[in-house]
């Protein structure tokens, strides 16, 4: 499958390691940080000076081989940098940070990228994300999609900027489905009974039953969570759901094992390049965008050459450079526009995989699309030992 399995081959949210599953039971330890006041970040970042050197961590296969973006912007800055692919996992990196850097210590890396969900709430709620100077990212200002500027988990992006997006759906097979599937009742109907595909992440079933019992997810209340169990319940005893996935959906619905499924888009298009039959689609109560978020941990020795860098990575060129490698949701719109440029004149095996690109939703969503997509629930950590049972229950049942 290619750099999409390999990324999401070790992505999950809460609940799913034994770090995830220690945080889940006991709770984070520490006191919610307040808020920073604007003077104080104001004198902070008029502190730092540029040291000609950045650590970024990120997952595996998130950058191109040739590190190409980097060594742009190394020739373009002259700060060199030191790429490390050791994020593995939202909770076990969440994990193994959190005693560090509650001790006041430095993890050693300027840059993170992690997950929106609860470990990237909790670094924001715990005060180990340094706030953003906003008159230092014109690139992100200028070029970034409205929709990553609005973003529930971070208002304001007053800690983080996106890497890249991908989003939740429902894939089908079309062989064995021949009528086009639009709604979320897919999901829940008898014709479909054993032959359909759930996901076993509390925050992503627990989003698709909100928007099965119409609940927008981002507003949600423990009501709504219980409602939103009460039909996944239902689902599962009618006999409908074949299992409870982490990843191996995707295999299940490209043989037909699996005629319709929730669904992560990049899996999807991986799939439809291959010629395999597989659709996707947003349907039309809702479906998750989740995004990979770029952040400055507390205690970076380079704050501002890590501030230099995430924003050079919006710079269009260099974003269609990064999306054409692994082929996500990018945050700069302007890329599909490049990519039609580049297609102008590339041979002609470029020019049909650019083209794949440009013309698929599942890399460059369309307005209808974002107007139906949401994140997940906002949680705090009294809420999680509500929130995760809830689901649980029905996938681990």
């Amino acid at each position: 499958m290619g750099r999409f399995r390999t990324r999401r081959d070790v992505f999950r949210l809460a609940g799913y390691s034994a770090a995830g599953l220690a945080l889940a039971a006991c709770g984070v330890q520490g006191q919610k940080a307040a808020p920073p006041k604007a003077d104080a970040v104001k004198d902070f970042w008029a502190k730092q000076t540029k040291n000609g050197k950045v650590v970024f961590a990120n997952w595996p296969e998130y950058m191109p081989g040739d590190k190409g973006p980097l060594e742009r912007f190394k020739k373009d800055t002259g700060i060199a940098y030191e790429y490390k692919e050791v994020i593995q996992e939202n909770a076990d990196f969440f994990g193994k940070a959190d005693p560090v850097l509650r001790a006041g210590q430095s993890l050693g890396y300027d840059i993170v990228v992690m997950t929106n969900g609860v470990q990237l709430q909790h670094m924001l709620e715990l005060g180990y994300a340094v706030p953003l100077d906003h008159t230092r990212l014109p690139n992100f200002l200028a070029n970034a999609g409205q929709k990553f500027k609005e973003r529930s988990y971070d208002p304001g992006n007053k800690y983080t900027v996106p890497y890249a997006s991908g989003v939740t759906g429902i894939a089908y097979n079309t062989d064995h489905v021949k009528e086009e599937i639009t709604s979320i009742e897919a999901l829940f109907d008898p014709r479909y009974k054993g032959r359909v595909g759930m996901m076993n992440d509390a925050q992503e079933i627990g989003n698709f039953g909100m928007f099965a019992v119409g609940v927008d997810p981002e507003k949600s209340t423990e009501a709504d969570w219980k409602k939103a169990g009460e039909k996944l319940k239902a689902q599962r005893d009618a006999g409908l759901v074949r299992k409870y996935y982490d990843q191996g959906y995707i295999d299940a619905v490209s043989k037909g094992d699996v005629w319709v499924t929730m669904a992560w888009s990049g899996d999807v298009f991986q799939r439809q390049l291959a010629g395999e039959p597989v659709a996707f689609v947003v349907p039309e109560e809702g479906g998750t965008i989740w995004t990979d978020n770029m952040l400055i941990p507390k205690g970076a020795a380079n704050p501002l050459d890590a501030l230099m860098l995430m924003d050079y990575l919006y710079q269009p060129a260099v974003a269609a450079e990064l999306d054409e490698f692994i082929q996500f949701v990018t945050p700069v719109p302007a890329v599909q526009d490049l990519f039609r440029e580049q297609a102008k004149t590339a041979g002609a095996k470029e020019k049909k995989a650019l083209d794949a690109m440009i013309d698929s939703p599942l890399m460059f969503p369309s307005e209808a699309d974002y107007a139906k997509l949401r994140t997940y629930t906002t949680l705090t950590n009294e809420q999680e030992q509500v929130f995760n049972p809830i689901f649980q229950s029905i996938t681990q049942a």
